[in-house]
């Protein structure tokens, strides 16, 4: 496991496709410039060292006793011990793994025994799976927003404050803490949708106040389809079980059935053992990649996006809010007379550049902040570069200056250069045809 210190040329440490060449328009080829780790992170190169060691080992977990499923169960329950360890969880907590953020909000979803408070500024999956939830819309400053917290936890008893760690529109970073004190201080438990900030913060849920914490491995450089609930257990071992099925037992029979404590009552079926020990890896990494400075790295590279694209004449930088003391790295970003999906695929096209375009699964947040229809969202990781921050904000500089050298149309929701002669590897399926989804790297603008 190694990391580049303070390379400019360099990126922080070895991720999947670091060297990848996609074919640009013009039929030359490029590195690929990846900006788009907030949807799902590369892998890292110590997860894909760590999958191919238990690869030969896989087996079922838990009810085997061949040799092969005695190294997976203790693989498995290895990496639970590795999960806790890494978000300071209490030693009253439970980790539960789950398929990633969205199953995990959704399982605590059926646990709550009352009311959730959240913000407007949510992601859907932080948003919707509430039954009883009461929104309260972000002010102009996270001072201002904590007393409108405030004010409605004083004004009814809730059970639950469930909130972002880090916006995945804009990056902005809450206060954690004090959002867990103000949750303890009405008498509530306070939820943390940790999907952005985990792979960018440490997060240590004891020293913070937190109750319960979910995040996932494809956003953690783990890309195998796990995720992970940590937190108090006496809801979560209260509750029906979130998938009744073989493992969630004690005994059954034919007009009833004993459910288990958690975390086996709300983990039936077998398990994705190779996704759980590789957010494990990804977490020993992380640790080892804090230490070496992988924060620092990130604020540095953000601040350079930041101020290259706002320098550009015609280009808005979103923010929540005025005061904000800190920001992942995300940036967020429109220009003026192009629409996000004709940015997207021409950055694409033209500039080998993977960037996230739509409404990011938080469609209230981006019509508050007057953008309807959309933005372009470039994020930065572990595997990003001085060069290509450089190569974003140049591109973008010819886009306002000179325009696209290319044709781009919109057909059902999706950008695509017309014509678009760019191949696709056998594995995709060989060729893209124009006007497939595929072709352009960028999303439905309803996403």
């Amino acid at each position: 496991m190694t990391a580049v210190l303070d390379n400019s040329c360099a990126s922080f440490a070895t991720v999947s496709g670091a060297d990848l060449q996609v074919p640009l328009v013009n039929g030359s080829t490029c590195t690929y410039a990846n900006f788009d780790y907030a949807a799902s992170a590369p892998a890292l190169a110590h997860v894909t060292e760590r999958i191919a060691d238990l690869l030969p080992y896989y087996s079922s977990v838990h009810r085997g006793a061949g040799y092969a499923s005695r190294v997976s169960t203790a693989a498995y329950e290895k990496a639970r011990v590795t999960v806790s360890n890494f978000v300071g969880a209490q030693s009253d907590a439970v980790v539960i793994f789950t398929r990633n953020t969205t199953d995990s909000l959704n399982l605590l979803a059926g646990c709550v025994p009352g009311d959730t408070v959240v913000l407007d500024i949510e992601h859907h999956a932080n948003l919707l799976p509430w039954n009883d939830r009461r929104v309260v819309v972000a002010a102009e400053s996270i001072a201002e927003t904590l007393v409108s917290i405030e004010a409605e936890l004083a004004a009814k008893p809730a059970a639950l404050l469930a909130v972002t760690g880090a916006s995945n529109v804009t990056g902005e970073v809450l206060p954690i803490d004090e959002l867990a004190a103000l949750a303890h201080r009405y008498g509530a438990r306070i939820l943390v949708d940790g999907a952005q900030l985990v792979p960018h913060r440490r997060v240590d849920i004891e020293a913070l106040g937190v109750d319960y914490l979910a995040f996932s491995g494809h956003k953690l450089y783990a890309p195998h389809g796990a995720g992970v609930l940590v937190g108090k257990r006496d809801w979560l071992d209260a509750a029906e079980p979130y998938l009744a099925g073989g493992g969630a037992v004690r005994h059954v029979g034919l007009d009833h059935a004993e459910w288990a404590p958690v975390p086996a009552r709300h983990e039936a079926g077998t398990p994705n053992v190779l996704g759980v020990v590789a957010l494990a890896a990804a977490c020993e990494a992380l640790e080892h990649f804090e230490v070496a400075g992988s924060v620092d790295h990130e604020r540095r590279l953000s601040d350079r996006l930041r101020d290259g694209l706002t320098a550009v004449p015609g280009v808005d930088v979103l923010t929540v809010w005025n005061d904000s003391p800190d920001s992942v790295g995300i940036v967020t970003f429109s220009v003026d007379g192009f629409g996000p999906g004709e940015i997207a695929a021409y950055l694409s096209a033209e500039h080998g550049i993977g960037v996230r375009d739509g409404k990011f699964c938080a469609h209230p947040l981006l019509a508050r902040l007057g953008h309807a229809d959309g933005a372009v969202r470039a994020s930065l990781g572990l595997g990003s570069s001085d060069a290509d921050v450089d190569r974003l904000i140049g591109a973008i500089e010819t886009l306002v200056a000179d325009g696209p050298s290319w044709t781009y149309e919109e057909e059902n929701g999706w950008w695509n250069p017309i014509p678009d002669p760019r191949p696709f590897p056998e594995l995709a399926g060989g060729a893209a045809g124009v006007g497939s989804p595929c072709a352009t790297q960028t999303v439905s603008i309803a996403s």
